[in-house]
């Protein structure tokens, strides 16, 4: 098969291949690469795609196929070395048999229903707090409320919605935002390649050319920079959210359990429960730095123990006290409790809330199973369960109406207090375990994104990637926790703080999807309308009720999320400001070409890894290391760590490379990608073998091309002449308009006239193919460089940093001087180094400062 052409499409590359001549006039355009992933046979395609109108004017079906495939500028190096290993690596999605599915669906109960497991603890006493029980309607509404809320937002949103719109297994709000970039190019940092998109696991679904709408809304994200903003601002305050939940998630959890022994130990007061809580949380947060994988396999059974005894215990007082409680299944009662209470149900709502905290755990910690197993453990456990819990509260509260502040123990059986106490402590610690563990997460997925300043970050086990432990965040978290705790000293005003940070968390979810909805699965545009309308009122509905209790706790996960969403928007802000700077400067390729081989400086043996952000061009901080050195290295590589917006990169596609200069210069580019999951704990020795055996893959694949296109040139050229002398005998008078090359050299080499013979014409053609037919191996050049860069390997690697200041410019906004010179300046100041990160020995680092100015 002989390439005819090759065309960059909008973030993909085609390649359009001729299968011979073909008399019939056959598809000359047997297959093409359309965004990034499918092969499209066009003799498929529906007629009407390309239907044009009578009068002459492209159709419908035209139109959005032009726009699907745009033209080129030109094909990258870096493209093609994509694709050649992107199509040989499929991705594995998460299909397993029924009993492996069944253990992991086990194994969630432990992880992922932890925090909606224990909301039995503190709901009907919170919501009661708020309406006093005067008659049956009271009880039945509440509880008829509790179950339509878990009925609708966990189970029909989350289980059967929300959860499909997983990153390749991977869920979360950070999962949402990779997946929109991937489909439209809305992220803020400029660096995107289109080799990023022959990553295996980045393939995606070819947009369907009837849908319209798909690529209006694209082109008007990717087009407006507002809007980028307004999402960007989106997913930052729904991940500061969830880190406020990693605060009030322990406090809540852990109080609600010690509380039991108020009514059960005499003379244990608010002081004592205080103290014993705060007692529990220090040991909480003590442990985190020996990692869950040591007693990780205790709580998947834990948490089913407390399931069947939530279970067992609502049975129990269902029977024992009052079987109507199941008449709260009709809905009619929710109606008759706002009818009778009024403001005093809608403010109750806040408390209500608080029986789905922990749903969006379902997908946000989707990357550690599937979707089936969190499926089948919610319908078949935690959802039945959970309502027979709230169900014999309520018919535990009929007959003791009084009881409501200690609810849950109070409808224990005496004899199984204690037993229930332990276990209910352990889970509210596995619950507060889960959230931290969370957090922790959702604090590296920010910082691989550059929406989040550098932390040490260190992994607790060599088996599962995701278990990991952050210091600063930890030990902020404990802090916070110990505040708040000190500060409310009681579970109903932490859960009126509680329920924003939840219902926060589920309105940008419901936001985030809604435009999943729209941009890439492309639903049917009224019922994509209706996912927002229905949850999306729902959740105001609770947000209104939550909010008004701004002044009893409500404050405090406002002020959490808006610290954090100053730090990481701050970041992000000065990130890409710096970014663009750097760009803006980078060094001209005729400088280098004016500096000639040597650079203006002494090269002597060893390689030279230049760190920089940079995916293509030169870094104006290689200026600063030529001007600061007395010599350079003999191989220089420009390396480039950069985070793409797909969970994991696969090792043999991790490196790209690229010549930056002539041959001559021994000079690379290298970007090493990273999923927003991977793990960077590779020591700088085995990244540097990495790197070099895939940089020695690079100039043999190099070599074997250029060899291949110089013999397919050769091979086309004779064919050519071959034709054009045929041609000459039976048209004379055009001989120098048909072979002008070959008369050329025929007249220098001979003497001889135009009408030259054919078996001269052809003579050197046919030899010098010959001379390239040898293994790469062979070939001077290639062994010279491959000695060249072993020889520069045996001296070792020296790693270039530069040590950059970004201040803004003094024509600037006096807010941005505040916010670059200040915040940004006081965050990279305090932020890990990339020194510390790469664990480098320092007698192998040169840094050298600069000044962005932005």
């Amino acid at each position: 098969m002989k390439v005819d052409r090759i065309e960059e499409s909008s973030g993909s590359v085609r390649l359009l291949a001729r299968k011979g001549s073909n008399s019939s006039g056959g598809s000359s355009e047997s297959s093409r690469w359309v965004d990034g992933s499918e092969v499209v046979d066009w003799d498929e395609v529906p007629p009407w795609s390309r239907l044009h109108d009578g009068d002459g004017r492209e159709g419908y079906g035209t139109t959005i196929r032009r726009r699907l495939v745009k033209k080129p500028k030109r094909v990258d190096s870096f493209d093609v070395e994509a694709m050649e290993i992107g199509g040989a690596h499929g991705h594995h999605t998460k299909d397993m048999t029924l009993w492996p599915t069944l253990l992991l669906a086990f194994k969630t109960l432990g992880v992922v229903y932890g925090d909606m497991g224990t909301s039995p603890l503190y709901v009907f006493s919170d919501v009661f707090s708020k309406v006093p029980i005067e008659s049956d309607v009271d009880v039945l509404g509440a509880l008829s409320l509790v179950m339509y809320t878990i009925a609708l937002v966990p189970l029909a949103k989350y289980v059967f919605i929300v959860l499909k719109a997983n990153d390749n297994g991977e869920g979360g709000t950070f999962a949402l935002y990779s997946l929109i970039c991937r489909y439209a190019n809305v992220n803020m940092l400029p660096n995107r390649q289109q080799a990023d998109e022959h990553i295996s696991s980045f393939k995606l679904k070819l947009p369907t050319p009837e849908l319209e709408r798909a690529l209006k809304i694209k082109e008007t994200l990717e087009r407006r920079a507002t809007l980028k903003n307004i999402l960007l601002v989106l997913v930052l305050l729904g991940t500061s959210m969830i880190i406020g939940d990693g605060i009030l998630t322990p406090a809540i959890s852990v109080m609600s359990a010690i509380s039991g022994l108020q009514g059960q130990v005499k003379g244990f007061g608010t002081g004592a429960l205080v103290g014993v809580s705060i007692a529990v949380l220090v040991a909480l947060f003590s442990i985190q730095r020996f990692g869950t994988s040591k007693v990780g396999f205790m709580f998947a059974p834990v948490l089913a123990l407390w399931f069947f005894s939530l279970g067992s215990i609502g049975l129990y007082n269902i029977f024992n006290y009052d079987v109507t409680v199941l008449r709260a299944i009709n809905p009619a009662y929710v109606y008759y409790f706002f009818n009778k209470n009024g403001k005093g149900a809608w403010s109750a709502l806040g408390g209500c809330v608080l029986c789905i905290t922990g749903a969006e755990a379902m997908f946000a910690d989707l990357g550690h199973f599937s979707v089936p197993a969190i499926q089948i453990a919610f319908t078949s456990v935690v959802f039945p369960c959970l309502l027979l819990a709230y169900m014999g509260q309520a018919a535990y509260l009929m007959k003791n109406p009084h009881s409501y502040s200690r609810i849950f123990y109070d409808s224990v059986p005496e004899s199984l207090f204690w037993p229930v106490f332990v276990v209910a402590t352990l889970a509210a610690m596995i619950a507060s375990q889960a959230m931290i563990s969370a957090t922790f997460s959702c604090v590296k997925q920010s910082m691989a994104l550059g929406c989040f300043p550098r932390l040490k970050i260190i992994h607790t086990s060599r088996k599962f990637m995701g278990q990991i432990y952050i210091p600063v965040m930890n030990w902020f978290l404990m802090i916070m926790c110990i505040i708040v705790v000190s500060i409310f000293q009681s579970t109903t005003d932490i859960a009126n703080a509680y329920g924003i940070a939840e219902v926060g968390v589920m309105m940008v979810s419901t936001a985030l999807v809604t435009l999943v909805m729209l941009l890439i699965w492309q639903t049917n545009l009224f019922l994509a309308l209706c996912f927002p309308l229905l949850f999306g009122s729902v959740e105001l509905i609770y947000m209104s009720a939550v909010l008004s209790k701004l002044f009893e706790g409500g404050w405090l996960p406002l002020a959490f999320a808006t610290f954090f969403l100053s730090v990481m928007y701050t970041w992000n802000y000065g990130s890409v400001l710096k970014y663009r700077s750097e760009v803006r400067e980078k060094v001209s390729s005729d400088l280098m070409l004016d500096l000639g081989s040597n650079l203006g400086t002494l090269r002597v043996p060893g390689i030279g890894l230049l760190y920089n952000e940079l995916v293509q061009g030169i870094p104006s901080i290689f200026l600063q290391f030529l001007l600061s050195l007395p010599a350079l290295h003999s191989t220089i590589v420009f390396v480039c760590i950069k985070y793409v917006p797909i969970p994991v990169v696969p090792q043999e596609e991790r490196f790209l490379f690229r010549r930056v200069c002539p041959k001559d210069y021994h000079m690379f580019r290298c970007v090493a990608r990273y999923g927003y999951k991977d793990v960077r704990k590779e020591d700088h020795h085995a990244f540097e073998q990495l790197l070099i055996e895939s940089l020695e893959k690079f100039l043999r694949r190099e070599a074997q091309e250029a060899a291949l296109e110089l013999e397919g040139a050769l091979t086309e050229e004779t064919d050519n002449v071959s034709v054009k002398s045929m041609d000459t005998e039976h048209h004379p008078d055009t001989d120098e308009l048909r072979i002008p090359l070959m008369q050329g050299q025929n007249l220098e080499g001979e003497g001889t006239t135009s009408t030259s013979k054919e078996p001269a014409s052809l003579a050197l053609p046919l030899a010098l193919p010959s001379s390239y037919m040898s293994s790469s191996a062979e070939d001077p050049g290639l062994e010279y460089e491959l000695s060249a860069l072993r020889e520069a390997m045996e001296s070792g690697c020296t790693y270039l940093l530069g040590h950059g200041d970004v201040r803004a410019k003094k024509n600037s906004f006096f807010f941005k001087k505040l916010v670059i010179n200040y915040f940004y300046g006081f965050l990279r100041k305090n932020c890990r180094g990339g020194t510390a990160n790469m664990k480098v020995p320092h007698t192998n680092i040169i840094q050298v400062g600069m000044t962005y100015m932005v």
